[in-house]
C-alpha cells in the first residue's frame, strides 16, 4: 500500500511554523475522511486538522508541544486500495513564476521536485483548505480551476469542500474558464532559515541579569513568545511615532446611551461604543488612503480594502486581533453585528485562521481597562494603529451668546502610533483629528 504524506498546512500569509498541541489519532488507529488527526496553536488561531483521506495511521512523526514549520510532513497514512485509486496525477495546471517557493503538496510523492506549474492535485499545500482526493478528481473531471475551487462554499467539517458542494457548483456555473491563480507559498528552507534567524537573534540579544533565591521563574507560554515576538520586530522594523488628541465624545455618548437597549431588543446585538469608533476609522481611511498601506523596503503597498483589526484580550490574558473586513462597506448595525461575532469567536477560540488574515489598520481599546491613553506598538504590516481611552466625564468651557460658561462633557483621548517611514507627522496629524472631528460631530439623532 502506498503512503499518503500529511504536511503542517499553511494558515495564512505571517504564519510560518505551529505547535502540535494535541493528537486525536495513534499509531495504528484506521481513519475516514475528515476524522480529526491533530490539533495545532499559532499565534493567530488554534484549529484542528482533520485527514484528507481514509487509510491507517502509520507513522506519527512528532509528539505534542512540538513547533513545526509549514511544510514538513507530520504524519503519514496507509491507504486503502479505494483511496490509492483516486489519488491518481491529474493534468490540469496553472503557470506560475518558476522562482517563487513552493510548499509541498499534500500527497504521494517519493520526492519534492521544484515545480514550475501548480496543479489541482497541490491545492492543499497552497490552501487554507484541505480537499479529499475524490473532490480533487471531480475537479480535474469537470475542468475546474483552483480559483473556481477555493470559491466553493463547503459544508463539511471546517468548512470542507465535499462533493454535493463541487455538484451543486457546476450546476450552476456558467460556461467559460475562469483566470486561474496560485497563491504563493512558503518553502521548507525558507522557513528553517528564517526560523534560525530569529533563535540566533534572540540569542545575540538576551540581556545578562541576577535572579533572587526568592525570586519565582515563571515560563513564557507559546502565545505569549509569539506575541513577544512580533513586538519586538515591529519595534525593530518601523520608526514608532505617536500623537494624541482628546475628543468630546458627547453626542455620541448621549446617543449612545438611547440606543443600546433598541439594539438588543430590536436586533439582539450588543452595542458597545466600538463601532462608533470603526465607522469613524473606516471614513478617515477612505480620505487618508495612505494610512491604510504596507511598506515593502522602498516600495508603498496602497490597500484596496478597508479591512480593521480589533484587538481582543482572551480569558488566558494573550491578545488576539481578528479583523473586520471592508469595514467603510457597513452600516452601524452590520459592524455591530460582525464585531460581536469576531470578539466572541476569538474569547472560545472558535475562529478560523481567515479570520485574523488581512488586516490594514488596528483599534485597541485602552478605555475598556480605565485607562485614559497609551502608546500601541503597530501590527505589522500595517502602518498605523489606534488606541481609543476612557471617557471621562470633565468640566469645559463652552462658548454661548451670553458668554464663556463652564459645563460638564464626555471626553476621551485618541492615541495614533504610525510608521513614519511612509506616514509623516501632517499625514499622522490630519487622519487622527479627522477621527476625532467624526466623532465629536456624531448626529445624536442618527438613525436606530
Amino acid at each position: 500500500m502506498s503512503e499518503y504524506k500529511i504536511y503542517m498546512p499553511k494558515l495564512g500569509e505571517s504564519v510560518q511554523e505551529a505547535t502540535i498541541t494535541r493528537w486525536f489519532v495513534k499509531e495504528g488507529d484506521l481513519v475516514e475522511e475528515d476524522t480529526p488527526l491533530f490539533e495545532i496553536a499559532t499565534d493567530k488561531v488554534d484549529s484542528e486538522i482533520p485527514s484528507p483521506v481514509a487509510g491507517k495511521i502509520k507513522k506519527v512523526l512528532f509528539d505534542v508541544n512540538a513547533l513545526i514549520p509549514v511544510g514538513e510532513v507530520v504524519v503519514l497514512i496507509e491507504l486503502n486500495d479505494e483511496e490509492e485509486a483516486a489519488t491518481e496525477p491529474i493534468d490540469l495546471t496553472a503557470k506560475v513564476d518558476s522562482s517563487t517557493d513552493t510548499v509541498p503538496e499534500i500527497g504521494i510523492e517519493e520526492s519534492i521536485p521544484n515545480k514550475t506549474s501548480v496543479s489541482i492535485k497541490e491545492v492543499n499545500s497552497l490552501s487554507n483548505r484541505f480537499y479529499s482526493p475524490l473532490v480533487k478528481s471531480i475537479a480535474e473531471k469537470e475542468n475546474l480551476s483552483i480559483e473556481e475551487l477555493e470559491n466553493i462554499p463547503g459544508s463539511g467539517l471546517n468548512g470542507r469542500v465535499q462533493k454535493k458542494d463541487v455538484f451543486d457548483y457546476l450546476s450552476k456555473r456558467e460556461i467559460g474558464k475562469s483566470k486561474i491563480q496560485a497563491e504563493e507559498a512558503v518553502s521548507i528552507d525558507k522557513a528553517d532559515r528564517e526560523l534560525t534567524s530569529k533563535v540566533g537573534s534572540v540569542e545575540k540579544n538576551k540581556i545578562p541579569m541576577s535572579i533572587g533565591v526568592e525570586d519565582t521563574i515563571m515560563e513564557m507560554d507559546r502565545v505569549r513568545k509569539l506575541i513577544a515576538d512580533h513586538m519586538v520586530n515591529s519595534k525593530h522594523t518601523a520608526p514608532h511615532v505617536t500623537a494624541m488628541v482628546e475628543a468630546d465624545v458627547t453626542n455620541m455618548v448621549l446617543w449612545r446611551n438611547r440606543a443600546k437597549d433598541i439594539f438588543t431588543s430590536r436586533y439582539g446585538e450588543k452595542l458597545t461604543y466600538m463601532p462608533l469608533f470603526i465607522e469613524a476609522v473606516a471614513k478617515a481611511l477612505n480620505e487618508f488612503p495612505l494610512v491604510n498601506t504596507s511598506v515593502d523596503v522602498d516600495k508603498i503597498i496602497l490597500r484596496k480594502h478597508r479591512n480593521i483589526g480589533i484587538a481582543v484580550a482572551k480569558p488566558d490574558g494573550n491578545l488576539v486581533v481578528p479583523v473586520l473586513k471592508d469595514a467603510d462597506e457597513k452600516n452601524l448595525l452590520g459592524i455591530t453585528r460582525e464585531l460581536n461575532r469576531l470578539a466572541e469567536g476569538a474569547r472560545l477560540n472558535k475562529l478560523s485562521p481567515d479570520a485574523y488574515q488581512d488586516g490594514t489598520f488596528t483599534i485597541t481599546n485602552f478605555g475598556s481597562f480605565k485607562n485614559l491613553f497609551g502608546t500601541p506598538i503597530i501590527n505589522q504590516p500595517q502602518v498605523a494603529i489606534l488606541a481609543t481611552g476612557s471617557i471621562e466625564k470633565k468640566p469645559a468651557v463652552m462658548e454661548t451668546p451670553t458668554g464663556d460658561v463652564i459645563v460638564v462633557r464626555h471626553k476621551m483621548f485618541l492615541s495614533l502610533s504610525y510608521d513614519h517611514r511612509i506616514v509623516d507627522g501632517a499625514l499622522g496629524g490630519a487622519f487622527l483629528r479627522r477621527i476625532a472631528d467624526l466623532l465629536e460631530g456624531f448626529d445624536v439623532n442618527h438613525e436606530i
